[in-house]
């Protein structure tokens, strides 16, 4: 059997005269919205239905895209919520090869957290197309190898160990473990510090 959650309802009047606990919801039977409250506003504050949206406002939510969120607002909100920035450091876009190892050295002077590598298609194989970012590989019967760390007068070094093995993707179709051409990819690595 389903379980239901049923939250408190009530008229329009009865939801204007009631203040709701802080993060509590109630809907309102005569505006066929719900309101949402913060344990001092009387009423709390009515949602807009879909319908009530004017398709041709600033506020219509058809057209929104995330990305056009300018970088300062996620600025202000890491800030104001104390949250620490991760920054992603990426390489250049380097030759896939079956050498012994593949190297990249970062210039940084910030303390990193973790590195990982991607592999990125150049030339549609495998279900991928151009431009796609695959983490789901390996090298020979490693699956999702990370890169070394070590640091010298030169910076932070990433060493992927690839022992002259095969690289392979997940096929994006059927899942299947897949040898790479590797003209077909790029390899990239990232740095989050």
């Amino acid at each position: 059997m389903a379980k239901i959650l049923q939250i408190r309802r009530g008229s329009g009047a009865q939801n204007d005269n009631f203040t709701g606990l802080d993060g509590e919801i109630t809907f309102d039977k005569d505006a066929k919205t719900i309101r949402v409250h913060d344990g001092q506003t009387l009423g709390g504050f009515a949602l807009a239905r879909k319908d009530e949206v004017n398709p041709g406002s600033s506020s219509a939510t058809s057209d929104f895209d995330i990305n056009s969120v300018p970088d300062s607002f996620w600025e202000s909100l890491f800030q104001r919520f104390s949250c620490s920035y991760i920054k992603c450091l990426t390489s250049s876009l380097m030759r896939v090869t079956n050498q012994v190892a593949s190297l990249y050295t970062f210039p940084i002077q910030d303390s990193y957290l973790f590195a990982g590598c991607v592999l990125i298609c150049q030339t549609p194989e495998a279900g991928y197309t151009t431009g796609e970012e695959v983490t789901a590989w390996g090298i020979g019967s490693r699956t999702s190898p990370a890169p070394q760390l070590y640091e010298d007068e030169n910076g932070l070094n990433a060493l992927l160990l690839i022992g002259q093995e095969n690289f392979w993707v997940s096929n994006k179709t059927t899942g299947k473990t897949t040898n790479i051409t590797n003209d077909n990819w790029k390899l990239q690595f990232r740095l989050y510090c």
